[in-house]
């Protein structure tokens, strides 16, 4: 009989699903997204989602709240939220101390009785994938009828796709994995023009999650520039998942607007590989496209997430990756990677944007070709 691999035990910092509901809430485009628990619960992201819109705000939680419940705390702040901000969509997500202490968000909003829709998100940061935030999210998101049973369907088979891709070759993959700078960004630089220079073919694949893309297009329209600049721009084919029909709406537009951009920039998207929120499957349907039409190229530049291309489509061809994980170096090394770099500063450059922004790894190949 087959032994059952037991899942390995991460001891490294990851994603919290209480975040994760946040970022979906965003996606969804709430106008106002209520943290219900202690106030400096996800503060970081709860900070960094206000530069993308959205407002949130907590119920700020203390001893007090801890023992005797913040139901009465919760009913205000929803009656505050609705004079102040005369929201049209609203999102309460849960903490570790409000799931505790078995708080009923849904009793809040029967009382307070908003007369907008409100996604109620019961969740803690104690689940070993935070795609369960985002799943909770878009459960509740289903019963208010903001979305489809088929986006649902859709989106489930995406998180289910996004945990196997990151339990294979992602953070999820050991128990431990340090963080990394990767390679030297001039070296690898001088090696895309090298290989530009000697004449060989390449393919950019842009495989980003949501709206790290912004950054992520500037690698394509990096290289796009230089090779153009050595007279082999024709050398260079460009896939990207900027699917503007797919996802829900804020993930729609952010492939709107990098797509509007590609092509004021006179960047051709050859291959277009899928929605924003596809990264998990696109790199199934970049692979397949390698293998039926480029199989004979020489290089590869995969930017956003480089370990979902499959490595067996890809053979012989030399491999540059572009990440913003300071963890998926290693994982991707082992992979078959050739060249890893991470753009550690992604995240808060992308937030509250609506066209490309330069990438470090973008600004310094644009630098190194300038004395060609």
């Amino acid at each position: 009989m087959e032994k059952v691999k037991k899942e390995i035990s991460i001891i490294h910092p990851r994603p919290s699903s209480i975040v994760a509901a946040l970022y979906t809430l965003r996606d969804l485009d709430v106008d106002v997204a209520i943290l219900h628990g202690p106030p400096g619960c996800s503060f970081k992201h709860a900070r960094l989602l206000e530069e993308d819109g959205i407002h949130v705000v907590t119920t700020s939680l203390d001893e007090n709240g801890f023992v005797f419940g913040g139901h009465d705390e919760l009913v205000a702040l929803l009656d505050k939220v609705s004079e102040m901000f005369n929201p049209k969509l609203i999102g309460i997500v849960g903490t570790c101390v409000s799931m505790i202490i078995g708080e009923e968000l849904h009793d809040a909003v029967l009382e307070a009785n908003p007369d907008v829709p409100v996604i109620e998100v019961e969740v803690h940061a104690g689940y070993r994938n935070n795609t369960k935030g985002v799943l909770f999210a878009l459960e509740s998101a289903l019963d208010a009828g903001i979305i489809s049973e088929d986006e649902f369907d859709r989106q489930k088979v995406l998180l289910e796709e996004a945990t196997i891709v990151e339990k294979r070759h992602g953070a999820a993959s050991k128990e431990y994995l340090a963080p990394s700078r990767g390679d030297l960004k001039y070296k690898v630089a001088q090696r895309i023009i090298d290989l530009l220079k000697e004449g060989k073919r390449g393919i950019t694949i842009m495989n980003a999650k949501k709206e790290t893309g912004y950054m992520f297009a500037d690698v394509t329209v990096a290289v796009n520039e230089v090779a153009k600049q050595l007279g082999v721009g024709s050398n260079i084919v460009n896939m990207a998942n900027i699917d503007d029909t797919l996802g829900l709406p804020r993930v729609r537009h952010h492939a709107k607007c990098i797509a509007a951009d590609f092509k004021e920039r006179g960047i051709v998207i050859h291959e277009n590989i899928g929605g924003m929120d596809e990264y998990p499957i696109a790199g199934d349907v970049a692979g397949k496209l390698i293998e039926e039409k480029y199989s004979d190229y020489d290089f590869v530049i995969i930017t956003g997430v480089p370990h979902a291309i499959p490595m067996d489509c890809i053979p012989g061809m030399e491999i540059i990756s572009v990440t913003n994980g300071p963890r998926q170096v290693l994982p991707m090394k082992e992979m078959g990677h050739d060249h890893v770099i991470v753009e550690i500063d992604l995240h808060p450059k992308t937030l509250g944007v609506n066209n490309i922004v330069e990438s470090e790894f973008g600004a310094t190949l644009r630098e190194v070709a300038k004395d060609l």
